[in-house]
């Protein structure tokens, strides 16, 4: 009998240090979001102004206006085009980081956490005095008698999707770094014994082996860059605006909480199912990877 009260308790025993978690994650994460479906039912009166009737009114806006599809899809498609640039971006110097064998790597490191010192909307609003009509390109450009007029570089999609690489970069970069430095260099090794040249065996043994910080870096970059709302705000125009932008228009401006509501969960269902999809990949690649191996 007091066997089994021990069994009992040692079962009890993970949730009992998983509580603290437990709790915090549902007061932050899992109330909020409850809080948000029960206002996306409310019926919007005015600015501010709500009536605590259930009507299925914000949905059917959502569901049926193309403006919000419009938006919606914009941010998609800026989302993925910020990610694959990142990631064709943020492989050289990863690998280059990876592979080298100084004895200053933690330099290289370093430099590459480095942005993160450094305010984000700092490094945002950076970005005016660059591409701006009386930025440095355009200066220079002019001084060099390249152009006569300044070229029209801001406030742009263009604009935005850089913006959003330069803040996203470091964070693919870390991702891949962190899958190559994992890989052991023996396998690499063996490939050459075997006969393949150096570009073979990166893309027998190194490429797919760190796949999964690649596809780990490109769900972090899709994710922020989909949600991103300072970027597209200070970089970009009326045109270029995201759905967070909507959203934020949506709630602090017109102070239509439901219809804000709303958005936002659509949003949150974007990209949890971007997850999901992301979830299921790494499964099949976590299989590929060990068959490899």
């Amino acid at each position: 009998m007091a066997g089994q009260q021990l069994s009992a308790r040692d079962r009890l025993r993970p949730w009992y240090l998983l509580s603290p978690t437990l709790i915090v994650l549902t007061v932050l994460m899992v109330v909020p979001i409850v809080i948000m479906t029960v206002y996306s039912f409310y019926e919007f009166v005015t600015a501010g102004v709500e009536k605590q009737v259930f009507t299925t009114a914000n949905w059917h806006e959502f569901f049926t206006d193309s403006f919000y599809h419009l938006f919606l899809w914009k941010t998609v498609k800026v989302a993925a085009i910020t990610a694959i640039l990142c990631a064709l971006l943020g492989y050289p110097p990863a690998y280059f980081i990876a592979m080298t064998r100084t004895r200053h790597k933690w330099l290289l490191l370093l430099l590459l956490i480095v942005p993160f010192w450094i305010s984000f909307t700092i490094r945002t609003f950076s970005w005016i005095h660059i591409l701006g009509e009386q930025g440095i390109i355009n200066v220079v450009l002019m001084k060099l008698g390249l152009i006569s007029e300044p070229l029209r570089m801001l406030y742009t999609q263009g604009s935005v999707i850089m913006g959003m690489i330069h803040f996203l970069l470091p964070y693919m970069i870390l991702n891949i770094y962190v899958s190559l430095e994992g890989i052991d260099r023996n396998l690499i090794s063996a490939a050459r014994t075997l006969g393949c040249t150096q570009g073979q065996a990166f893309r027998e043994v190194v490429l797919p082996l760190s796949l999964p910080g690649l596809m780990a870096g490109l769900l972090l970059c899709f994710v922020l860059a989909a949600g991103s709302y300072v970027t597209p705000q200070v970089l970009g125009s009326t045109r270029d605006a995201l759905f967070g932008n909507l959203i934020y228009d949506t709630i602090m401006t017109q102070l239509n909480w439901p219809l804000g509501s709303t958005l936002s969960l659509v949003l949150l269902v974007l990209l949890g199912i971007v997850a999901a999809i992301y979830s299921r990949y790494m499964g099949l690649s976590r299989i590929f990877k060990g068959l490899s191996q």
